[in-house]
C-alpha cells in the first residue's frame, strides 16, 4: 500500500531535482555525443563512405566477433562515463536517474527482458518454420560461444547507455527545463530514431525504416513515463539487441555476427515495416499496463 502511494506521488521527470541554473550541465554530454555522431555522418557523406563495405572488410581482417566488439565497445564505455558524470557532476544518484521507486526494481527489468525474449524467439521460430528458404544455418560452436560471452557483457552496457542517456538523462533534463513530459517524449524519441540514420540497413532499405527506430523511441519513452522509471525500457532494449545478435544476422545490418541463423531473404519495403510499431508495440504496452496497473495516461504523457 505504501508503494502504491509513493508511485502515485512520484514524477520521474523531477527526480533530478535540478537547482536553478544547473541545466547547462546537460549540454556537455549532449554536445560531445551528438557532435561525434555528426562528425561521423559528415565524414561518411563527404567521402561517400560505404559502411557496409567497411564492415565486410573488418570481418575479413579481424573476424565477426572482433568486428562486433569494435562496433559496440564505444557505447559500452559511454554507459560508464554517463553514470560517472551524473554522479559526480550533477551530484545525482544512479537510483534517481533510473526510477522513482525507493530502489531499482530489478523484477521489472527481468520481466521485460523475459517477455521480449519469448516474443522474439517465438516469432523467429514461426518464421523459420514457415519460410525456411529465407534462412541459412550459421551455427558454429566455438565462434558462437565467443559471441555469447562478448554479447552478454557488452550488449547490456550498450543498451543501458542508450536508455540512461535518452530515456533518463535527456528525458529528465528536457522535461525539467521545459516543464513538459510531452516535449521530452517527442524530442528524445525522434532524436533516438535519427541516431540510427547512418546504419547500413537504412542504406539497404531506405529512410522509411526510420519509422521503426523512431517508433521504438516512442515505445520506450512511453514505457518510461507511464512506469515512472526506465527499468522496463532497460529490460526491453537489452533483450531486443541480445536476442537479435545471437539468433539471426544478415549481411546488411550493423551487427553481422556469428549468430545461429543468417537471414538470406531480400528485405522488402512493405507493410511489414509498420507492423512492429502499430501492432506489436501497442501489444507490449497493453501487457505492461495491465501488469503494472498504469493509469492517468493523459496526465503522464501529455502534460
Amino acid at each position: 500500500m505504501a508503494e502504491k502511494y509513493y508511485l502515485k506521488e512520484a514524477n520521474f521527470i523531477t527526480e533530478a531535482q535540478n537547482k536553478k541554473g544547473s541545466y547547462w550541465k546537460y549540454l556537455i554530454p549532449s554536445f560531445l555525443f551528438f557532435g561525434l555522431i555528426g562528425i561521423n555522418l559528415a565524414v561518411m557523406i563527404a567521402f561517400d563512405i560505404d559502411q557496409s563495405a567497411i564492415i565486410k572488410k573488418q570481418i575479413d581482417e579481424i573476424g565477426r566477433n572482433m568486428t562486433f566488439v569494435s562496433t559496440i565497445a564505444p557505447l559500452s564505455i559511454f554507459c560508464l562515463l554517463i553514470l560517472l558524470y551524473v554522479k559526480f557532476v550533477h551530484k545525482q544518484s544512479i537510483r534517481s536517474l533510473t526510477t522513482t521507486r525507493p530502489k531499482i526494481d530489478w523484477s521489472r527489468v527481468f520481466f521485460s527482458f523475459a517477455l521480449i525474449t519469448v516474443f522474439l524467439v517465438s516469432l523467429t521460430l514461426i518464421d523459420y518454420a514457415t519460410n525456411p528458404a529465407d534462412y541459412k544455418l550459421n551455427f558454429e560452436l566455438i565462434p558462437f560461444l565467443g559471441l555469447l560471452g562478448l554479447a552478454v557483457v557488452l550488449i547490456p552496457l550498450q543498451t543501458s547507455f542508450e536508455e540512461y542517456f535518452f530515456r533518463a538523462y535527456l528525458m529528465q533534463g528536457i522535461g525539467g527545463f521545459f516543464k513538459s513530459r510531452l516535449i521530452a517524449l517527442i524530442f528524445t524519441s525522434v532524436i533516438f530514431g535519427l541516431m540510427h540514420i547512418a546504419n547500413p540497413e537504412i542504406g539497404k532499405i531506405g529512410y522509411v525504416l526510420l519509422v521503426t527506430y523512431i517508433g521504438t523511441g516512442f515505445l520506450l519513452g512511453i514505457m518510461t513515463l507511464m512506469d515512472e522509471g526506465i527499468e522496463l525500457a532497460l529490460g526491453f532494449h537489452a533483450a531486443n539487441n541480445l536476442i537479435t545478435v545471437l539468433l539471426v544476422t544478415t549481411d546488411w545490418t550493423a551487427f553481422q555476427t556469428n549468430s545461429i541463423l543468417i537471414s538470406v531473404a531480400e528485405p522488402s519495403v512493405g507493410l511489414e515495416i509498420f507492423i512492429p510499431v502499430f501492432v506489436i508495440y501497442p501489444l507490449y504496452l497493453f501487457i505492461f499496463s495491465k501488469k503494472y496497473k498504469w493509469s492517468n495516461w493523459k496526465e503522464k504523457l501529455l502534460r
